[in-house]
């Protein structure tokens, strides 16, 4: 997993904006612009999930006076998670990892073996500074349980 202190893995990726265009976005090119908070979730449109997005949207003026990017990420299409954007009101991209590199780069692919599901995200929160480094990483070991969000903001704050 990748921890504490390690370099963020940079990538390139599909994401769903607010405004409604999907672009590729890439962790350096947001760096440029100051920390970038990376949420890690297993799925668009589930109950946990959404209110784990929702929260960081109401959030998000928190993180943008820290002067933090967010980014959601799950393996869901970009065209799923504009839907889903859209639903929800969120006004932060959302990346689509359809092949699974981000959750591979970040150790973060888990299998919900009751459901017979293979490769989905685990629900997972990475800050990462302007030079690359990795300054806050939670993941969780329960799919049902969300970030504490007051932590997410002060590591962005700090980053």
């Amino acid at each position: 997993m990748v921890e504490k202190g390690d370099d963020a893995p940079d990538f390139t990726a599909p994401a769903a904006k607010p405004n409604g265009d999907i672009e590729a976005v890439s962790l350096s090119e947001t760096l440029a612009d100051g920390p970038t908070v990376l949420a890690f979730f297993p799925g668009a449109f589930t109950s946990v999930c959404t209110g784990e997005m929702v929260t960081f949207r109401d959030r998000l003026d928190e993180l943008e006076a820290a002067g933090a990017d967010l980014y959601g990420v799950s393996i869901d299409s970009p065209f799923s998670l504009q839907e889903f954007a859209d639903q929800h009101d969120l006004n932060f991209p959302l990346v689509g990892d359809t092949e699974k590199e981000l959750l591979d780069a970040y150790d973060v692919r888990m299998d919900f073996e009751a459901l017979d599901i293979e490769g989905v995200a685990e629900r997972a929160v990475f800050v990462v500074d302007e030079d690359g480094t990795v300054t806050y990483a939670w993941v969780g070991d329960d799919p049902g349980v969300e970030p504490d969000y007051d932590e997410v903001v002060e590591a962005a704050a700090d980053a």
